[in-house]
């Protein structure tokens, strides 16, 4: 059995790590670069680096702050925020990401997906989603809405029927964030999370709404997730890398150890 993977998220803003609730009221949280390398060093098995205005300002990621990060950090590190062209992924990689991730322009144009894949191999592209609970329609069969530009834009698109288009397209992992949890600290979507998980035989990497470690051990078995995104908790030194793997190495849960 895999280990499963614990992965501080890092939102930047304007070059500053920023942390929100349903992705509003952001605040200033601290330096990313920093930031990584206290949770590298601390035992992430991987980091993630969201330029969270990037699509919806429609401008370029920050490539000076990804360098940066990868410059300081040995562990894989994954990309996403305003990435729309097999070029941007380009550019991203060479600056030392070992994946990129792509959300809102995937969504707009699927081909980029198979494109990316085809150009630097599955295991490089993340497909992103941001998941909204509205409830279930014609259109809607899971009752789980794709979102776009953080949130801002509902697209009439099915969650799980995307999920499984984004695996056929060639997505190597998904990263599955629920807008109604994020940054609640009040779990994660669990229903959502092993829907998806269930149905897909790639990576799933649960998003939103961690706040102790019992929500990872639910997310971890219950929700069938591969990965745990986690940020509050750790940001504000609720709980460290180490405390959150020791809990769940105790309930059962194959981690890599740092004890």
């Amino acid at each position: 059995m895999l280990s499963k993977r614990i992965i501080p998220c890092l939102d930047v803003r304007e070059g500053r790590t920023t942390k929100g609730i349903k992705f509003k009221d952001n605040v200033d949280i601290g330096d990313p670069v920093e930031m990584a390398r206290f949770y590298y060093e601390n035992g992430a098995e991987e980091i993630v680096f969201y330029d969270i205005t990037a699509s919806s300002d429609k401008r370029d990621i920050m490539i000076d702050v990804v360098r940066r990060v990868a410059e300081t950090i040995f562990i894989p590190f994954s990309v996403g925020g305003g990435i729309r062209t097999v070029d941007d992924m380009r550019r991203v990689l060479l600056a030392g990401a070992e994946k990129i991730s792509i959300n809102s322009a995937a969504i707009l144009n699927p081909d980029l997906i198979s494109q990316g894949a085809k150009a630097f191999g599955n295991q490089c592209v993340v497909l992103g989603m941001d998941v909204k609970f509205t409830g279930k329609s014609h259109s809607i069969p899971s009752g789980y809405e794709m979102v776009i530009n953080g949130g801002r834009k509902q697209m009439g698109i099915d969650a799980l029927e995307w999920a499984q288009r984004a695996e056929s397209l060639g997505a190597g992992e998904i990263c599955l964030n629920s807008i109604d949890a994020d940054g609640t600290q009040n779990g994660y979507e669990i229903v959502l999370t092993e829907l998806i998980s269930s149905q897909v035989s790639i990576p799933v990497i649960a998003s939103g709404g961690a706040g102790k470690p019992e929500h990872l051990l639910d997310v971890l078995t219950r929700g069938c997730a591969d990965a745990a995104l986690i940020a509050s908790m750790v940001h504000y030194g609720a709980y460290s890398i180490p405390e959150i793997k020791s809990f769940l190495h105790a309930g059962g849960v194959k981690v890599r150890s740092t004890w």
